[in-house]
């Protein structure tokens, strides 16, 4: 999604040129390219998808939405299975139209998760639940902190459920590098995500993530808390922003690159 102006093809050449071993995929390029048509391009080219996101959304009140959206998790995981990942990042949604029930909206994730689990298991994949900044508690995740998500990851075993570290949605939380020693403790970081975070906010705010570097986040700090808590995985840079999708993709690719270096250990 960082560049998410490229398509498929030219993404895999870029990542090629530039010396990018691992990838983080979403569905809907993936669905635009084709599922079997982008497994096989990324295989080719000898990529590693770290991750696919998202599934999610699962506040849902109505009978005939919750199994909607429960089919569409089970889909997503089949297709995280294809790309050959091991990771299937969970928004887990916002409150559902004409509810203020936050705890019964996050206990109905639970519910789901305890369908989802054993089925993510079958298929080689786990689920991360990745809280999202306050900001969008009430139209796109409830889950708004560390805590919450592992609240909700630990009911579960860890190679079903664990969480999504990033650093644009906790930064400001000065509870989550204890948060990050409990999930690395419970084997529960499934992934860890860079963004920055520059004001103002532009309107509607889903759009805000900044290049690394241009904003307030020590992501050095940030990668310190997740590898003391055992985290040796792949580190993703995730950027939702009008400004760098405007631009040639391939600059702002190896732009990226040029950051990660510089403002990573």
């Amino acid at each position: 999604m960082t560049v998410k102006q490229l398509s498929m093809p030219e993404l895999v050449d870029a990542c090629r040129e530039l010396g990018i071993g691992h990838v983080g995929l979403w569905r809907e390029p993936v669905r635009s390219y084709g599922l079997d048509a982008t497994a096989k391009l990324v295989r080719d080219a000898g990529l590693t998808v770290t991750t696919l996101c998202r599934g999610g959304f699962l506040t849902a009140i109505d009978p005939a939405e919750r199994a909607a959206a429960l089919a569409d998790n089970r889909r997503a995981v089949d297709e995280a299975a294809t790309l050959g990942t091991d990771t299937l990042v969970l928004v887990s949604g916002g409150l559902p139209a004409g509810s203020k029930d936050l705890r019964g909206a996050r206990e109905r994730i639970a519910d789901a998760l305890a369908e989802l689990g054993p089925y993510a298991e079958r298929h080689g994949v786990r689920l991360a639940v990745e809280p999202l900044h306050p900001m969008f508690a009430s139209d796109r995740c409830v889950v708004s902190t560390l805590a919450q998500a592992l609240d909700l990851a630990e009911r579960f075993p860890a190679h079903q459920v664990g969480v999504t570290v990033d650093t644009y949605h906790i930064w400001w939380d000065d509870t989550a590098p204890a948060q990050i020693a409990r999930a690395g403790a419970g084997g529960r970081i499934h992934t860890f995500q860079l963004a920055d975070w520059t004001t103002p906010l532009p309107e509607g705010v889903l759009n805000g993530r900044g290049q690394i570097g241009d904003g307030a986040i020590d992501m050095r700090e940030w990668q310190g808390y997740v590898e003391a808590a055992g985290y040796t995985g792949a580190i993703e840079v995730e950027l939702f922003n009008d400004a760098l999708w405007a631009r040639d993709g391939r600059e702002v690719l190896a732009e990226t690159a040029r950051r990660f270096v510089e403002h990573t250990a």
